[in-house]
């Protein structure tokens, strides 16, 4: 742990997790990783933002992309004070942008 001269604490360090794609994760997993309660998640599923494998929320299945989705809406609420249909649709408008960069990208190699 690093040292706050300030405040005479020790302060976390900051963790990373890397996942595949292949990554299986639960619920309990995403909400853990993401440090929100379940109903927070079933929100974003509600919304559209993620769509896990399974019928249930005690059967769904997370993918280290939806992880990262899922972080980058809870920052958007969090940090902006975005509400949930304003960071889906920051999200739909990143998954757009990737994909015309990638486009970009390839009719740049022809």
């Amino acid at each position: 742990m690093e040292y706050d001269k300030d405040s005479d604490k020790m302060l976390p360090q900051p963790s990373a997790i890397i996942l595949e794609e292949q990554t299986e994760l639960t619920l309990s997993d995403l909400c853990q990783a993401c440090a929100v309660r379940v109903e927070t998640i079933v929100e974003l599923v509600d919304e559209g933002v993620l769509w896990p494998d399974g019928r249930e929320p005690h059967r769904w299945r997370f993918t280290g992309t939806h992880l990262r989705r899922a972080t980058v809406a809870i920052r958007l609420q969090r940090d902006l004070g975005v509400n949930l249909a304003g960071a889906a649709l920051a999200l739909q408008l990143l998954d757009e942008l990737e994909v015309l960069q990638a486009r970009l990208l390839a009719m740049s190699r022809n």
